[in-house]
C-alpha cells in the first residue's frame, strides 16, 4: 500500500521514510502542504496519510478541510503527526477532517499500530466502493430490461442488433441472473400439446 507523508522537517521525514518502507509501505515523501495536494491531485493517489501539523504555506490540519471538501468520491484516512498535546489542540485536529493523530517524537510502534488501523480502514473502503460499483453495474443491467424491446410478434425473438436475434429467454438471462425453468401453460396444452397427443 502507498502512504503519502508530508513533514517539512528534513531529520522527521527522512526517519518517518525510513520507518514506513522498513514495514513494507511505498512511500510518496512530500516537503510541505502544497507538495502534499499536489501529489493528492494525481491519479491512484495515496488513500492513506501522514501529515504533520505545523508546515509553512500550508499546514496538515488544511490540507484535511481540503481532502473533505473534495466531492470526487475519494476517500481519504489521514494521521496527523504533531507536537501539540493540548486535548483542545487535538479536538481541533480531529474536527478538521483527520481520523487519528500521534504526537512527535512518535514511538515506532504506536506509529505502526495506528497505520495499521489506517490501512485497514482504507481496505474497507476501497471494497465497499467496488460493492458500490458492482451493485451500480447490476442496476443498469436491470434499467437496460425494463426499457422498450424489440420482439418479433410470430416467434417471439428479440432483436439484439441489425440482423441478429435471439429467444427471449436467452436476452434475458444474458442480461440478468434469472433462470428458466420450461414448462407448458393451460392454453397452449390445449392448442398445441393435446392435437399432438390425440394424433398419436
Amino acid at each position: 500500500m502507498k502512504i503519502l507523508i508530508a513533514e517539512d522537517d528534513a531529520v522527521s521525514r527522512r526517519v518517518l521514510e525510513a520507518t514506513l518502507l522498513k514495514w513494507g509501505y511505498e512511500v510518496i515523501v512530500t516537503r510541505d502542504g502544497v507538495e502534499a495536494c499536489d501529489a493528492l491531485a494525481e491519479p491512484n493517489c495515496p488513500r492513506l496519510l501522514v501529515l504533520d501539523w505545523m508546515m509553512p504555506g500550508m499546514d496538515g490540519t488544511e490540507i484535511c478541510r481540503r481532502l473533505r471538501r473534495r466531492d470526487d468520491g475519494d476517500s481519504f484516512y489521514i494521521l496527523l503527526l504533531t507536537a501539540k498535546t493540548q486535548k483542545e489542540d487535538i479536538v481541533d485536529g480531529l474536527h478538521a477532517g483527520a481520523d487519528d493523530y500521534i504526537t512527535k517524537p512518535f514511538h515506532h510502534e504506536e506509529l505502526r499500530a495506528r497505520v495499521q488501523i489506517g490501512r485497514r480502514i482504507v481496505d474497507l473502503q476501497k471494497g465497499l466502493a467496488d460493492r458500490i460499483a458492482e451493485l451500480e453495474r447490476a442496476l443498469t443491467e436491470v434499467k437496460q430490461l425494463s426499457g422498450l424491446l424489440p420482439i418479433c410478434a410470430y416467434c417471439k425473438r428479440i432483436r439484439q442488433g441489425k440482423d441478429y436475434w435471439e429467444a427471449v429467454e436467452q436476452y434475458i438471462a444474458g442480461h440478468s441472473h434469472a433462470q428458466f425453468s420450461h414448462c407448458v401453460c393451460p392454453e397452449c396444452y390445449e392448442k398445441i400439446v393435446k392435437p399432438q397427443l390425440e394424433d398419436l
